[in-house]
């Protein structure tokens, strides 16, 4: 890639010799001595952003007051939220978010052919590394073959994927792709993709260094922030921008300080540090800030514990979770393979920058809070939350009381399993699952839960026959360390046998239960349970047969698939009756030495080596995927996985207008933290779903219809599974679970087929929430299906970062109430009218507008909404019709 760079009116680039060779950058100490302002006191994470603008400041972009607005920023106590032009240096995609991407690269290409223009203008501009990881199904577990069953299953589901997506590694420039059962992409862009500082030749050929930057089409993007590389979750659409040249508009943040002293106690794990993080920051409040971890514990803090941290933010809310470069940064970059010029740079590119973490490290933040990680203790999280945090002396008692308050269901009933010696009741442990990159990237967990499995092993403990277990790790380097400790053979021994390397639990991929098992949950509506070492338990995600889901470190997921029960205290009970007796959680937790010494010893640097030799070529399954090389991709008109989607037919090439909203009729009113999990098509669906209906008129059998995740290249399936968790409550009907709403008619019917009766009738469509709209992973789906309903605004109490500039990028308007208004104030039923005015003037980023609500009786309510186009380019998206558009017509002209 060639370095872009602009006038550097102030001549900060200046060099630096490192590693033995010299090379160009730009200066935030010579900034600060061209008197531009003082910046030695931001944060190291703020600092990045600076550099950022040092180097692209163009006079138009990004100007010479971009650069001051930084010293003012520490002027005023950490507050400046100037709109800056933002330009990241790569982008990393999973296949979930990346296959849709890719789908709208591959139609701008057929756009911008109807605009008459070139299809090869269409090609990122920066790098794109897209991870294929979210794809395995978890169907076989518990035996040595599973590994090889389920990957064998992916591709037969996923092949027109795949030969979509080799095809687009063919024809697109600046554009690789990791096969599948490499390994997830975070833990891939953690252990390899991530180089902490890159370097790359300007238009003179001269070698400019530069902070790694990216944004990622996952919300878990931010677990390189343990690297010291700032990154952080967009919506596809956001990263097809991104991709395509276009700046990341955004604010100059708020930087919140989060302390770390003393350091973790024996019997404690870095997951126990983090859902104890998650739950203050929550608290704190911090969405759309940066965190950033700081303090003299950070001395004691590895890199694996960091990235943990760091992966958490979109469950405390944050924009990212940072971690300035200091020695265990160059500690890991050593340890895990990389160049060792490059680790000579990161350190002296971060002492001459002002980015290194000493002794003397103390910024200015914009708030701060303080843990004392000796605090901590053993922990988990649910059941329906990350922030719901449990200390685990607390879990029984805490179950017992969600049965009550939360799931309304009586304990105590059980269900004979049909073919069993065992009974199914609530509380029951039917998932165990060592799962995502928040946990399988960290070798002192993962060696933990080995140690775990075979001290229990030992004393003649398996897990319970009702549980479902598996083992999804983050790369093969877990794999390798595993075996090479000798540890992978007792984790088989009590069910934990390697299922994939990829994303699964977490996301939903955690395969069907047992039929008996489910049949029996369903007869007792009981409430089963999942414990996973995931990051996300919100309600329906796991799995459809599940209502309750808690997040554990992995070695506690061992231990509860081997208690199998959410109604016993793992602190005081037995975890079951070994060969000599009953067996307690103490008898088969590893010491903090043992787990250190196991560590220090098979997680090397030639591990890393060896498995990332040759990281894009993939087994024989991928280079058995054959591609024909063409500029525009021949959609296959019977595909059920891949759709030319409509977003560019019959595009003009001059852009609209924002209109004023007209008779509006609500689509949906939901209540609180609707996250994009109950927005966005997520997890398995049945053939009575719109979803199911579409692909049975097409002959697809419901033993292939895989997940909404495979099929996110499909417009068609993607729109009829928009707000259809299976969990979500329209509050427009009478406690109604599911994606339902109301049509013209009046009588209850699927949301889908709802919006299109109503756009069938020319009739714009809104929705209202509450707080936290749009809440956890950055799915764009979440947008374009919204969009694709018909509807033109969203009305909350509040935002998620990341869904509403997702919004605006589909055209869609958000709306905040204002004055206290919510839809509970103002009594909505569903039944009223909308009509949204002050839009078709000059629009200004974050105007007042009114809103006038007619109600069923005729009376009339007029409130003031905040507009959340939050910027003027984003203005310029909305009246384009989306960001795509923008950019489309942009370089068809």
């Amino acid at each position: 890639m060639t370095v872009t760079v602009g006038h550097d009116s102030a001549k900060t680039r200046t060099t630096l010799t490192a590693g033995g060779a010299s090379v160009d950058y730009y200066s935030i100490p010579a900034a600060q001595a061209a008197g531009l302002g003082d910046f030695s006191k931001l944060p190291a994470s703020l600092k990045v952003v600076l550099e950022n603008m040092l180097r692209f400041e163009d006079g138009k972009t990004v100007t010479v007051d971009d650069i001051k607005a930084f010293a003012e920023w520490g002027a005023q106590g950490g507050k400046n939220p100037r709109e800056i032009a933002y330009r990241p240096a790569r982008v990393l995609m999973q296949d979930f978010t990346g296959v849709p991407a890719v789908v709208d690269l591959a139609a701008m290409r057929d756009g911008i052919i109807g605009l008459k223009g070139s299809a090869a203008k269409i090609n990122p501009l920066v790098p794109v590394d897209l991870v294929i990881d979210h794809s395995v199904m978890i169907d076989e577990f518990g035996t040595p073959r599973a590994f090889k069953a389920n990957v064998d299953r992916e591709y037969e589901r996923n092949m027109e994927r795949y030969v979509f997506l080799k095809w687009g590694q063919k024809a697109f420039n600046n554009f690789r792709v990791v096969p599948p059962g490499t390994g997830i992409c975070h833990q891939v862009n953690l252990e390899y993709l991530a180089q902490t500082v890159w370097t790359d030749a300007d238009q003179n050929g001269v070698q400019v260094a530069y902070p790694d930057t990216l944004v990622g089409t996952d919300s878990h993007t931010t677990m390189v922030n343990g690297l010291a590389v700032l990154g952080w979750g967009v919506g596809g659409i956001e990263a097809e921008a991104a991709m395509l040249g276009q700046p990341v508009s955004m604010l100059i943040p708020e930087v919140v300080g989060f302390k770390l002293t003393g350091a973790m106690m024996e019997g404690t794990t870095a997951t126990d540090l983090v859902l104890k993080v998650v739950q203050m920051l929550r608290k704190h409040g911090v969405v759309n800030k940066f965190v950033e971890f700081y303090g003299e514990g950070l001395d004691h803090l590895p890199l694996a514990d960091r990235a943990t941290i760091a992966n958490m933010a979109p469950e405390y809310g944050a924009t990212c979770g940072f971690f300035p470069i200091d020695g265990e940064t160059i500690r890991y970059l050593k340890n895990t393979g990389r160049d060792e010029a490059r680790i000579a740079l990161v350190e002296a590119y971060a002492k001459a920058n002002g980015m290194w973490r000493g002794s003397d490290y103390a910024p200015i933040y914009t708030s701060t809070l303080e843990l004392d990680m000796g605090t901590i203790v053993p922990a988990i999280s649910g059941p329906k939350r990350p922030q719901d945090f449990l200390p685990l002396t607390d879990a029984k008692a805490s179950f017992a009381k969600e049965m009550e308050a939360s799931f309304k269901r009586p304990q105590g009933v059980e269900v004979a399993v049909k073919g069993q010696d065992y009974t199914m009741s609530s509380g029951k442990v039917v998932i165990a699952s060592i799962t995502s990159c928040t946990n399988t990237s960290n070798p002192y967990v993962m060696i933990g839960a080995g140690l775990v499995a075979r001290k229990a092993r030992q004393l003649g403990l398996k897990s319970k026959p009702w549980v479902k277990t598996s083992l999804a790790p983050g790369s093969q380097v877990v794999s390798e360390y595993l075996e090479a400790a000798g540890l992978q053979e007792d984790l088989d021994a009590v069910g934990f046998n390697l299922v994939g390397y990829g994303c699964t639990t977490c996301i939903g991929n955690s395969g069907p239960l047992d039929p008996a098992i489910s049949a029996a949950i369903a007869e007792g509506d009981l409430v089963a349970t999942a414990v996973l070492s995931g990051n996300r338990n919100f309600e329906g995600r796991i799995s459809p047969d599940v209502r309750a889901n808690y997040l554990a470190s992995p070695p506690l997921v061992v231990a509860y698939a081997l208690a199998g029960d959410l109604n016993i205290d793992l602190t005081t009970e037995p975890l079951g009756q070994g060969t000599n007796g009953p067996v307690y959680l103490k008898d088969v937790w590893p010491t903090t030495k043992e787990v250190a010494d196991l560590v220090e010893s098979t997680v090397t640097r030639a591990a890393f080596l060896k498995k990332y030799a040759d990281v894009f070529k993939g087994d024989a399954n991928w280079q058995g995927v054959e591609v024909t090389e063409a500029e525009t991709y021949d959609w296959p008109a019977s595909s059920t996985y891949i759709q030319n989607p409509p977003y560019f037919r019959g595009m003009s090439k001059t852009p609209g207008v924002i209109s004023n909203i007209e008779g509006a009729r609500i689509l949906g009113l939901f209540g609180d933290m609707i996250t994009t999990d109950h927005i966005s098509p997520a997890g398995s669906f049945k053939a009575g779903t719109p979803a199911g209906k579409y692909l049975t008129e097409r002959g697809v059998p419901v033993s292939e219809f895989n997940s909404y995740g495979a099929r996110r290249g499909n417009h068609e399936v993607m729109m009829r599974g928009t707000l259809a968790n299976i969990r979500i409550k329209n509050e427009m009907l009478d406690g109604v679970e599911g994606g339902f709403s109301k049509g013209p008619d009046g009588a209850q019917t699927s949301i889908f087929d709802a919006s299109m009766a109503w756009q069938a009738q020319g009739t714009p469509l809104v929705i209202f929430g509450g707080i936290e709209y749009g809440a956890g992973s950055s799915r764009d789906w979440a947008a374009k299906g919204t969009a694709l309903l018909g509807v033109k605004a969203v009305i909350a109490e509040s935002f998620e970062r990341i869904h509403r500039s997702n919004l605006v990028g589909m055209g869609v308007i958000p709306f905040e109430f204002t004055n206290g208004d919510t839809r509970k104030t103002l009594g909505l039923k569903g039944d009223e009218v909308v009509a949204i005015h002050g839009l078709d003037g000059d629009l200004k980023p974050l105007s007042l507008v009114p809103c006038t609500i007619t109600f069923a009786d005729g009376s009339v309510k007029e409130v003031q909404l905040k507009c959340r186009i939050d910027t003027e380019i984003e203005i310029d998206y909305v009246k384009h019709g989306g960001v795509l558009h923008y950019v489309l017509r942009n370089l068809a002209a």
